[in-house]
């Protein structure tokens, strides 16, 4: 299990489902893959594993209506008339400043998780008032996570979609089964390397 997964008791469980996330690219659109994914492959969709009929098109990250800016805990709302992304999206809500993240470089995040499926959130880091701290790229967390951070800036305010295949796959850790993962994360602390 990864890094978040250790996380131990019924309130960490959703923590450890949080965490264990890898995060996703960099860009607005489609994530490239990582070359170390560590979730199972599965199924596109949480809707397409409940049997639900499909909507006809592939919510985007502008269908994902969010609330508050850096430093406040966000709403995430999740529309009813849109299939999950099959593909990790990411799109920055908040510039930020200074220079990207990159793998290798310890981040400091606060973020909020809502599930796909039921529409609630699951966890958020801004209720226990402490940032999750994680080595981008190393593997600590979900692929999701590893690959939709990089290129965050200190401040910065971003929206991960993270399909199944790079989240929990078949499950675990308080997720369910093939579900789509929606974050809204803050760049609390990104290295400032002149490099």
């Amino acid at each position: 299990m990864q890094r978040i997964g250790k996380i131990a008791s019924v309130g960490a469980v959703a923590v450890a489902a949080a965490f264990s996330l890898t995060a996703c690219g960099g860009d607005d659109t489609a994530a490239q893959p990582s070359g170390t994914p560590s979730a199972p492959a599965a199924p596109s969709s949480s809707a397409a594993a409940a049997g639900a009929q499909t909507k006809g098109r592939e919510c985007t990250a502008d269908d994902i209506k969010t609330t508050g800016t850096f430093g406040q805990a966000p709403t995430i709302t999740i529309p009813d008339d849109c299939d999950p992304p099959k593909k990790l999206i990411t799109k920055d809500l908040v510039a930020g400043t200074g220079n990207g993240a990159k793998a290798g470089q310890e981040l400091s995040m606060n973020y909020t998780l809502v599930t796909w499926s039921d529409k609630k959130k699951l966890d958020s880091s801004f209720d226990r008032g402490e940032p999750f701290s994680l080595h981008l790229g190393a593997g600590e967390v979900i692929p999701g996570w590893d690959q939709g951070l990089v290129g965050i800036k200190q401040g910065g305010r971003r929206l991960l979609i993270i399909p199944p295949d790079l989240g929990y796959g078949q499950g675990g850790n308080g997720i369910a089964p093939n579900e789509t993962l929606v974050f809204v994360t803050d760049a609390v602390t990104v290295p400032n390397d002149k490099s």
